[in-house]
């Protein structure tokens, strides 16, 4: 790093709201991506049971874990598995206090929340997308049918790529999010993916989270 970007990432490093406080907020029912719309026949696939994510690091995944990365802006978001191919962008919490995601016209995109770590770095990064806009399935909508084992690949600005193994899908409602399982550090580099899910009204909109659970394997 240049000290310019020294200097910058310790300045984001001050900035960064504390794991605690945001797994509070979350807790509460905040700081979750919304504004799905649920307009289909057939709405977006739901995590199987069999999916759950582990309380600890499966052993597969822990003896595979690779070394966490300094800090690096990612630049692009791949999920081979649902032909997901999309670019980043940082995005931080809106006035409501809910971490803001995207702009909807543009279903595409994926969203880093900065209050996060970078992706690669040791701590738990956060990538948001929505799951459908008003015009048909957006960025994140097959999250749900993922698997373990699936891959994510998130291609940073330092021009490496930090490739992540899915070890649980799961979906929470919003009013009973579990912070601090879904956020807490394991010591090493982990990825959550986070879009709408659950069930759907159209007064309200979707009442939970699909959430993916990756931890850092592979840099190439």
């Amino acid at each position: 790093m240049s000290g310019f970007e020294v200097a910058e990432e310790e300045e984001r490093r001050r900035k960064r709201a504390p794991w605690g406080v945001i797994a509070l907020v979350l807790l509460t029912g905040l700081a979750l991506v919304r504004n799905g719309s649920g307009e289909f026949d057939v709405g977006p696939p739901q995590p199987a049971s069999a999916a759950a994510a582990d309380r600890q690091l499966p052993d597969r995944v822990l003896a595979r874990a690779a070394q966490p990365l300094s800090f690096a802006l990612p630049d692009r978001v791949r999920i081979p598995a649902i032909n997901v191919d999309a670019p980043t962008i940082p995005v931080g919490l809106d006035l409501d206090g809910w971490v803001g995601a995207p702009p909807p016209e543009d279903p595409k995109l994926s969203g880093w929340f900065t209050g996060s770590v970078s992706p690669g770095e040791k701590g738990t990064a956060v990538v948001v997308g929505h799951v459908d806009n008003l015009q048909g399935p957006a960025v994140f909508y097959g999250l749900g049918s993922l698997a373990k084992g699936n891959r994510v690949e998130v291609l940073r600005k330092d021009g490496k790529t930090a490739v992540f193994e899915i070890y649980g899908v799961e979906v929470f409602q919003k009013d009973n999010f579990p912070g601090d399982r879904v956020y807490a550090s394991k010591g090493t580099a982990e990825l959550r993916v986070i879009t709408c899910g659950g069930g759907f009204s159209k007064q309200t909109g979707y009442d939970g989270n699909v959430v993916v659970f990756a931890s850092l394997v592979e840099v190439r």
